[in-house]
C-alpha cells in the first residue's frame, strides 16, 4: 500500500536552493524536502569555487552586472541580472548567519572580511569562497540547520517520478497538487501532496558522456515540469567546464576554475601557452571560450587532454589556497606545486531550463523552481563562474516570499489517487534500460557537444525521437526503477536540448555550429522558448520577465 504524505510545501531537491528554501519556510509553514539519495550527495557539494558577490570598494554592482551582460553573450535579461547581482551581499550574510565557514582575511587594522578570489570573466576579485570546497561547506552548514529545524521533513532516497496536477486528473484548470515519489528503499511508489511545490532539483548535466557533475544530475525537474505545461527555453545553451581532471578513475574530478584565477596556465603537450591564439583575456576568458580553445586545440593535434600548470606558484601558496584539488590530485598521482595537471572539458552546468518569473513561479499554478533547474535570464548564452550559487539563494529567498505572501490564501490538497501499477510487469530485461542510457549519453557528446553542426544535431534528433518511444513503451508496461525514471528524464531533456539547438542559426555563447560559425546580428538576440502541446496560454504567468 501507498502512503499519503501531506504538507504545506513539498521542495523536490536537497542543495543551496532547496534547503535554503525550506529553512526560510519551515518556522512559518510544514515542509518535505525530498533527496534522490543522500542529502549531500548532490551538485552544490562539489562546487569549489565560490559565490560572486561585491564587496571589495574598488568594485560595485554595476561592475559585477556588466561582467555577467559580456558573459552572457548578449542574451542576459538586465534585469534579471540587476536583480540577481543587488541581491547578492544579503545571501551572503544569510548563508554566514546558517554558519557557512567562509575563509577571511584580516585587514590592516587588524579586523576581518571576506577573502575574495577571481574567476574567468570577473573584472574583480568578487567570490566569496570557503577555501576550494565552498559548495561542500554551504552543504554542510545547510544540512545540519535543516535536521535540527522542526517543521521541516527530510526524505532521503527518494526520487520523483512526476508531477500530479490538477489538468492530468481531469479537475480543470492547471495547479500542480504534488508528486509521486519512489521510495528507494522500499520500492513503493507513494503520493506527496502539498499547497506548493518546488522543483530545485539541479540541471542535467548527466545527459553528456563526460561531466562534472554527480550521477543524479539527470534533469528530472525541467522533464517533469515540461510534461506538467511548463515552457522550457535556451537548452541549447550546455556549459562544459573547461578543466576536468583526465584520469581514468578521477570521473571528471573537477579543477576550480580559482586556479586560472590565481595565475594558473593552460598549455600544450609540449608546455607552450596558446590561449593568446583565442582570447585577449587569456586563461580568465568566460568557459565557453576556453573549452572550445581546449577543445579545438584537441582536435587538432589529436590528443587526449592538455594540462594545466600553476607549480610555479610557492608550493605553499598552492596548498594552501586548493587543498582539496591538491590531496585530491596526490590520490591520482599528480603533484600540482611540481608539475602540470592533464585536464579535458566536461558537462557542468545547464544554462537554460524551466521558465519561472523573479518569485520562482512556472506557468503551472502553485509550483515553483529555483536554483540550475531554472531559467531566470540571468546567465544568457553563458555563465559566468560563481553566479550559480547566487542565483540559487536569491531566487530561493524571493520564493520564499512569495510563498508565505500566498500561504493562507492557497487551498488545501485533498487526498489524491494513489499510483497505478495494477497493469504492468517485472521487467526481465534490464539491459534495455542500461543500453539506452549509454546510447544517449554517447550520442549526446558526439552530435550535441563543444561544436555542433546541422547535420550532427539532425542525427540526434533522430536517434532520441526513436529512444523516446522505445522509453516510453517500456515505461508503460513495467514497474519503474530509479535507473528507469532517470532515464526517461534524460531521454526528455536531450530532446529539448537538440529542439532549441536546432531553432538557433548562429553562434553565441556556448551554443557552437560550424554551419553558422558567427553571431545573427541582422536578427535581436532572442531566447529559444520551446513551448509543450499540454500548455495554455492562459496558464502563462503575467509577471515572467521578458
Amino acid at each position: 500500500m501507498s502512503t499519503q504524505h501531506s504538507s504545506d510545501v513539498l521542495i523536490i531537491g536537497s542543495g543551496a536552493a532547496g534547503l535554503s528554501l525550506g529553512l526560510r519556510l519551515a518556522q512559518h509553514a510544514s515542509v518535505a524536502v525530498l533527496a534522490k539519495g543522500p542529502i549531500s550527495e548532490g551538485s552544490t557539494n562539489y562546487a569549489q569555487g565560490g559565490v560572486s558577490a561585491v564587496f571589495d570598494a574598488e568594485d560595485s554592482i554595476e561592475s559585477h552586472i556588466q561582467d555577467t551582460l559580456v558573459a552572457g553573450a548578449g542574451l542576459c535579461h538586465e534585469d534579471a541580472v540587476r536583480f540577481t547581482v543587488e541581491h547578492g551581499p544579503e545571501s551572503i550574510r544569510w548563508l554566514s548567519d546558517q554558519g557557512v565557514p567562509f575563509t577571511l582575511a584580516t585587514r590592516e587594522d587588524g579586523t576581518q572580511e571576506y577573502h575574495l578570489t577571481r574567476e574567468g570573466g570577473h573584472s574583480h576579485r568578487r567570490v566569496v569562497h570557503a577555501a576550494d570546497a565552498t559548495g561542500r561547506a554551504i552543504q554542510t552548514a545547510l544540512e545540519d540547520r535543516a535536521r535540527a529545524q522542526t517543521g521541516l521533513q527530510l526524505f532521503e532516497h527518494h526520487i520523483a517520478v512526476d508531477l500530479i496536477t490538477s489538468r492530468k486528473l481531469g479537475l480543470g484548470g492547471n495547479r500542480c497538487l504534488g508528486a509521486y515519489v519512489l521510495d528507494r528503499h522500499t520500492g513503493r511508489i507513494d503520493v506527496f501532496r502539498a499547497r506548493f511545490v518546488i522543483l530545485a532539483s539541479g540541471g542535467a548535466s548527466r545527459v553528456y558522456l563526460y561531466s562534472s557533475n554527480p550521477d543524479g544530475s539527470t534533469g528530472d525537474g525541467i522533464a517533469m515540469a515540461w510534461r506538467a505545461g511548463c515552457r522550457v527555453a535556451n537548452m541549447e545553451f550546455m556549459q562544459f567546464h573547461p578543466t576536468c581532471l583526465y584520469h581514468p578513475e578521477a570521473k571528471s574530478f573537477l579543477i576550480t576554475e580559482a586556479v586560472r584565477g590565481e595565475g594558473g596556465h593552460l598549455l600544450l603537450p609540449d608546455g607552450t601557452r596558446f590561449m593568446e591564439r583565442f582570447d585577449p583575456r587569456l586563461e580568465l576568458a568566460p568557459r565557453d571560450i576556453v573549452a572550445r580553445a581546449i577543445d579545438h586545440e584537441m582536435k587538432r593535434l589529436g590528443v587526449p587532454c592538455l594540462y594545466l600548470d600553476i607549480s610555479h606558484r610557492p608550493a605553499e601558496f598552492i596548498r594552501e589556497h586548493f587543498p582539496n584539488v591538491y590531496a585530491k590530485c596526490l590520490e591520482y598521482g599528480f603533484d600540482m606545486t611540481k608539475e602540470p595537471l592533464p585536464i579535458v572539458p566536461a558537462a557542468h552546468y545547464t544554462c537554460g531550463g524551466v521558465m519561472i518569473d523573479f518569485s520562482g513561479r512556472t506557468d503551472v499554478e502553485g509550483l515553483y523552481a529555483v536554483g540550475e533547474v531554472a531559467f531566470t535570464g540571468l546567465h544568457g548564452a553563458n555563465r559566468m563562474a560563481s553566479n550559480s550559487l547566487l542565483e540559487c539563494l536569491v531566487f530561493a529567498a524571493a520564493a520564499g516570499r512569495d510563498i508565505l505572501d500566498r500561504l493562507e490564501r492557497m487551498p488545501e490538497v485533498p487526498d489524491l489517487p494513489a499510483w497505478d501499477e495494477s497493469r504492468v510487469t517485472d521487467s526481465d530485461e534490464e539491459v534495455v534500460v542500461t543500453h539506452n542510457w549509454q546510447e544517449l549519453r554517447r550520442f549526446m557528446w558526439d552530435y550535441v557537444g563543444i561544436v555542433r553542426t546541422n547535420k550532427r544535431l539532425q542525427r540526434a534528433k533522430n536517434r532520441v525521437e526513436l529512444l523516446l518511444r522505445e522509453i516510453e513503451e517500456y515505461y508503460g508496461n513495467f514497474r519503474i526503477s530509479a535507473d528507469l525514471i532517470e532515464l526517461r528524464n534524460l531521454a526528455q531533456v536531450a530532446e529539448l536540448i537538440i529542439r532549441c539547438a536546432l531553432t538557433r542559426h548562429e553562434s553565441r555563447g556556448l551554443h557552437y555550429t560550424l554551419d553558422h560559425p558567427l553571431l545573427d546580428k541582422a536578427h535581436p538576440a532572442r531566447d529559444s522558448v520551446v513551448v509543450p502541446t499540454n500548455f495554455a496560454q492562459a496558464d502563462r504567468r503575467p509577471s515572467w520577465s521578458a
